[in-house]
């Protein structure tokens, strides 16, 4: 009976249609397996357009906005997708409830130490500078 199943996976596969493995591996073979989740206090949409001007091969993928119903201002966004360097991320304009802390972090591999400065200076620009590395 084994062989019999196995003539039987050949046969499907020499016929051209996909066996189940091969469907699965052909969906999307560079998927991104985890997506970091940002929470917002009402300026998601500032901030991808900040993160993605900063860093090559960046984008915002798509933005989803309020509507008559709300529950936020008509025409503010709810939520969006954006890349950088590549890297997927959710943004999400969810009140004020959650706040940024150091307790997580996003490591950028860098080239240089004058990379390292420039992304530091920018990215601390305007906000409260914490202690870098360990």
């Amino acid at each position: 009976m084994k062989k019999v199943t196995a003539r039987k996976k050949s046969a499907r596969r020499a016929s051209g249609r996909k066996t189940s493995a091969q469907q699965i591996s052909a969906q999307k073979p560079d998927a991104q397996k985890i997506t970091p989740f940002l929470w917002f206090d009402g300026n998601a949409e500032e901030a991808m357009n900040f993160y993605v001007s900063l860093f090559k091969n960046s984008r915002i993928v798509s933005v989803s906005r309020y509507g008559d119903a709300g529950p936020g201002p008509k025409g503010v966004v709810m939520a969006g997708t954006f890349q950088l360097a590549g890297q997927q991320f959710h943004a999400l304009n969810g009140g004020p409830q959650y706040r940024f802390t150091e307790a997580i972090s996003l490591y950028v591999n860098c080239e240089s130490q004058e990379e390292v400065d420039d992304l530091w200076g920018k990215l601390s620009n305007g906000g409260q500078k914490s202690r870098c590395g360990g």
